[in-house]
C-alpha cells in the first residue's frame, strides 16, 4: 500500500536542505488494526452462520442468525473491495500503469477460484463455499480500478439497484442452480453453466454482489486515518442499515407488498411453508419471480436491491467501529481494546486460510460437537493457532501463495509492457515515416510511452 505524496516547495531543496525525517506516524498501523479486525469479525460471523443453529425450538430466528446471516458474507465482500484498493495503491489506476495491477487481479482470482473447487467435494448443506463466486467478483471488479472513485460509488448504485432487477428477468431463462458446491468436475464438464451459476443464479451471484465490492473500494480509496471519514462511514453505515430494513417494512405492509407476494404465491413454484420461511430466514441468493413486489424485500442473501443496500450499510458501520476502536488513545481502554482487537487482526490476516480450514473441518468426521461447542472450539483453535502461526510464520500459507503468484504475475506483466512499450518507442523513432511528420515531433501517444 502506498501513500500519496504531497509535494511542496521545500521538497525541491538539495538534500542537506531538507529537515530531518519524522517518524511513521501510529495511526498508519491503527487503521490496518481495524481492517484486519472487521476481516476477523467477518470470519466467525460466517462460522457462526455455518455451525450454530438458524431457528430456536418455536421456529424462530436464533440470535446468531439475526446478527451474521447475510452481514457476515456482505462484510467479507466489502472488505474484499477494500483490500483491491490497497492493492492498487488507494487511487484510481492509470491505463498506462494497469498491466501489472490486471496481472496480479487476475492470478489471484484464478488462484482463489481453484480453492474454491478444490472445496467441491464439500457438503454445501453445511456451508456454500464463496470462492468461487469470489474469483468471479475479482474479475469483474478489474475494469473499476481504472474507474475515478465518484464513478465507482456511481456504478456501485447502479448495480445494486439494477443487477436485482436484470435477474428477476434473466432467471425463468436460465437453468436452476444446482445449489452444490462446485468442483473441477463442473468446470470441465459444463463450464458455461457454471460460470451462469457464479454469476446470476447462484447463492453468490457476482454481478449482484460487484455493488459490495463498489463499496469497499470507494472506502478503500479514502483516508482512513481520519476521524472526520471514519464518523462519515459510520453514519452513512447506520443510516443504510436502518433506512433498508424500514424502506422494506413500508413498501411491504403499508402499500401491500406483501398481500401481492401471497396473491402470486400459486405460480412462485413454492408452498405456503416455504414462502413463509423464505420472508422470515432469507434465501439462497435469489427470489420468486412471480411478482416484481420479491424485489421489496430485505431478507438475508435474497439479493435484493434492500438487500445489498442494508448489508451494505450494516459492513460499512461495523468497519468504521472497528477503525475507530483501534484509534481510542486513553492507556487502559486502550490496553483492552488492543486486547481483543490484535486477535481478531490475526484471523482476519489469514482469512482465506482459516475459512478453507474451516469448510474443511465441518465437513470432516473431526465435527463430532454440539452445534455451540463445535463453534467454540472452532473459534479457540482459530485465536491460539492463529496467534502462533502469525508469531512464528507469519502471513498464512494461503495467502502466501496467493501473494507469492500475484506479485510475480504483476512483475512478469510489467516487464512485458515495458519491453513492448520501449521496442514500439524504438521503432518509431528508426522509422522512415517519422520523416514524413511536418512537425518534426513524435505523436503524443508514443511520447507518453
Amino acid at each position: 500500500m502506498t501513500q500519496t505524496l504531497h509535494l511542496s516547495p521545500n521538497a525541491l531543496a538539495r538534500p542537506t536542505d531538507r529537515p530531518p525525517a519524522t517518524p511513521v506516524p501510529p495511526t498508519r498501523r491503527s487503521r490496518l488494526l481495524g481492517v484486519d479486525a472487521a476481516r476477523g469479525v467477518a470470519l466467525f460471523g460466517m462460522i457462526a452462520v455455518h455451525s450454530l443453529y438458524a431457528a430456536d425450538a418455536a421456529g424462530r430466528p436464533t440470535w446468531s442468525f439475526t446478527i451474521f446471516q447475510g452481514r457476515a458474507a456482505a462484510l467479507f465482500a466489502v472488505l474484499t473491495g477494500v483490500g483491491i484498493a490497497f492493492l492498487t495503491g488507494r487511487r484510481r489506476v492509470r491505463l498506462t500503469d494497469g498491466t501489472g495491477h490486471v496481472a496480479a487481479l487476475a492470478v489471484r482470482a484464478l488462484v482463489i477460484g481453484a480453492i474454491g473447487l478444490g472445496l467441491g467435494y464439500t457438503d454445501a448443506s453445511l456451508a456454500a463455499v464463496i470462492l468461487p463466486s469470489y474469483a468471479v467478483m475479482f474479475l469483474l471488479a478489474i475494469p473499476l480500478v481504472f474507474l475515478p472513485t465518484w464513478l465507482v460509488a456511481f456504478t456501485g448504485l447502479a448495480v445494486a439497484a439494477g443487477a436485482p432487477a436484470l435477474r428477476q428477468i434473466l432467471l425463468p431463462q436460465l437453468p436452476e442452480p444446482t445449489y452444490e458446491n462446485p468442483g473441477f468436475a463442473h468446470l470441465v464438464g459444463d463450464a458455461g453453466r457454471l460460470l451462469t451459476e457464479l454469476s446470476v443464479t447462484g447463492e453468490y451471484p457476482a454481478i449482484a454482489w460487484l455493488a459490495y465490492l463498489c463499496a469497499g473500494l470507494v472506502i478503500g480509496r479514502l483516508i482512513l486515518t481520519r476521524l472526520k471519514v471514519i464518523f462519515s462511514l459510520l453514519l452513512t453505515g447506520l443510516t443504510l442499515a436502518v433506512a433498508a430494513p424500514v424502506a422494506s417494512w413500508v413498501l411491504l405492509n403499508r402499500y401491500e407488498g406483501l398481500r401481492q407476494i401471497w396473491s402470486a404465491q400459486p405460480k412462485s413454484g413454492l408452498s405456503p411453508a416455504e414462502t413463509a420461511e423464505l420472508l422470515t430466514f432469507g434465501g439462497d441468493g435469489s427470489t420468486p419471480t412471480s411478482t416484481w413486489w420479491w424485489l421489496a424485500v430485505d431478507a438475508p442473501h435474497t439479493t435484493t436491491p434492500l438487500d445489498l443496500v442494508g448489508t451494505t450499510g450494516a459492513a460499512t458501520a461495523t468497519l468504521a467501529v472497528l477503525l475507530l476502536a483501534a484509534r481510542v488513545a486513553w492507556p487502559r481502554p486502550r490496553r483492552v481494546i488492543r486486547a481483543l482487537l490484535i486477535p481478531l487482526a490475526v484471523a482476519g490476516s489469514m482469512t482465506l486460510t482459516l475459512y478453507t480450514a474451516h469448510i474443511m473441518f465441518i465437513n470432516s468426521n473431526l465435527d463430532n460437537f454440539t452445534a455451540m461447542s463445535g463453534y467454540l472450539v472452532q473459534v479457540l483453535a482459530i485465536l491460539l493457532l492463529g496467534t502462533a502461526w502469525s508469531a512464528t510464520a507469519g502471513r498464512g500459507p494461503l495467502e502466501g501463495l496467493v501473494m507469492v503468484l500475484s506479485r510475480g504475475a504483476r512483475r512478469l506483466a510489467t516487464r512485458h509492457a515495458s519491453t513492448y512499450r520501449a521496442r514500439l518507442s524504438s521503432y518509431w523513432e528508426e522509422s522512415p515515416r517519422a520523416g514524413h511528420d511536418p512537425t518534426g515531433a513524435q505523436p503524443a501517444m508514443w511520447r507518453s510511452g
